[in-house]
């Protein structure tokens, strides 16, 4: 929801944000070019093996699933891809469900009303939200045609999720890549919405005049992976993973997670403008610059209505996890090719915690002094305060196991950290 509202949940979180901001030293002066100094301030931990109710799911499931037997008797609360806030806590965004079409026809689709109790260091499931298309707008097959027609991670991979004013949710998925609308209910109130390919792009996009995956209904007809690869333009998994809504609450800005298939340029990632009060992209694009090519971004969240906080990752967990890092971008701040200007705001593996709010565990990776966040996804950041940030990993139940590797699946991490320097909020 638009940032100018300010729920009482929202204020409370704010509250303990300050009073453990006031308990911690100051934050000492770096220069301009080091990695700034981040302090963690709070965290709470939702456990991998927290379920609610639902049908048994994950019969399609394969590989190490870190000790747990599958299929699992309800839902596991997992996977979460984006965050917004309500009036008593969040919304908390579930993806597809088990990483790919084909293992996850049997995960329903949903977001999870969660409240992170900061001083007891846990998180509160106090319900959830399923995804439907009752009025039949969804312009394909779906799993549950011919019953309550819930939808499921067979039919999109939701990864971003934003709230405009009038109530009405925003969500960015990978499938298509589509935009998707629904009521506060979570039914489908809108036919899912495709993405254009701007100009620069179009030489580069197989003739295609829209941004098509593998996974885009439209390709399930074909043989088989290859060639769906090839009637594609965007590699798998390379979708809508960040969407801000700005602080006006007029305009949503989807970016790709991953360049075009045949885009020579690896390391830049497609931003484009869409207009809420008429439903359709203005035009407007920018490309966000990666730090390498095999990296990708996990959120997009506005701070205004011109600047806007990236997660940018690799591809590493546990010993592996390297570069973890949340920048700012300014949607006036463009370079050559239309290229946005970014700061590096946090390192997260690379996290002080002075005050102990962890320590250091046999087996597990960034507990202690310098607090990391070594998992492969991590989706979630939202400005509590102009200091202050929330980050919320994807734990990908029951894949990852970046914190305790071989030990256990990754838990959910809500972490409050705080900046060296103040955000421009409005």
């Amino acid at each position: 929801m638009p940032r100018m509202v300010a729920p009482a949940g929202f204020v409370l979180l704010l509250l303990t944000a300050t009073l453990f901001a006031a308990a911690a030293p100051a934050t000492p002066s770096v220069a301009a070019n080091d990695t700034p100094y981040v302090r963690l301030i709070a965290r709470a931990v939702l456990p991998a093996d927290s379920f609610a109710a639902g049908p048994p799911t994950g019969f399609a499931i394969t590989g190490n699933t870190n000790g747990r037997t599958v299929p699992f008797a309800s839902h596991p609360v997992q996977g979460i891809s984006a965050v917004i806030p309500t009036w008593n806590g969040w919304l908390a965004l579930s993806d597809n469900g088990y990483g790919a079409r084909g293992n996850s026809a049997d995960y329903r689709l949903r977001w999870y009303a969660v409240g992170p109790d900061f001083n007891a260091g846990t998180v509160a499931v106090r319900g959830y939200t399923e995804l439907s298309d009752p009025a039949r707008l969804v312009p394909f097959p779906i799993v549950n045609a011919a019953s309550d027609r819930v939808l499921t991670g067979a039919d999109f991979d939701p990864e971003s999720f934003r709230q405009a004013p009038d109530g009405t949710f925003w969500i960015g998925e990978e499938f298509g890549p589509y935009l998707l609308h629904v009521d506060a209910q979570g039914r489908l109130i809108d036919p899912p919405i495709a993405t254009p390919v701007p100009a620069p792009l179009r030489p580069f996009a197989r003739g295609l005049t829209i941004v098509r995956s593998p996974e885009h209904p439209d390709l399930l007809g074909l043989p088989d992976a290859d060639a769906r690869r090839a009637a594609a333009n965007l590699p798998s998994s390379r979708g809508f993973e960040g969407m801000a809504l700005n602080s006006s609450g007029t305009r949503l800005y989807p970016m790709l997670e991953g360049a075009l298939t045949d885009d020579p340029v690896r390391t830049r990632l497609l931003l484009q403008e869409f207009d809420l009060a008429t439903e359709a992209y203005t035009g407007r694009f920018w490309f966000y610059p990666m730090e390498a090519a095999g990296n990708a971004i996990g959120d997009l969240t506005a701070v205004n209505d011109d600047q806007f906080l990236v997660i940018e990752r690799d591809g590493g967990e546990g010993p592996t996890a390297r570069f973890k890092r949340i920048y700012l971008i300014d949607l006036r701040a463009v370079g050559e090719g239309g290229v946005l200007q970014k700061t590096l705001l946090a390192d997260l593996m690379q996290i002080d915690d002075p005050e102990g709010i962890t320590t250091t565990e046999e087996g597990a990776i960034g507990l202690g002094d310098v607090f990391k966040f070594p998992f492969v996804t991590i989706e979630s950041v939202y400005p509590v305060g102009a200091r202050t940030l929330l980050v919320i990993n994807d734990n990908n139940y029951p894949f990852s196991s970046g914190r305790r590797p071989g030990r256990a699946p990754d838990d959910n991490e809500f972490i409050l950290i705080r900046l060296p320097e103040a955000l421009d909020l409005e």
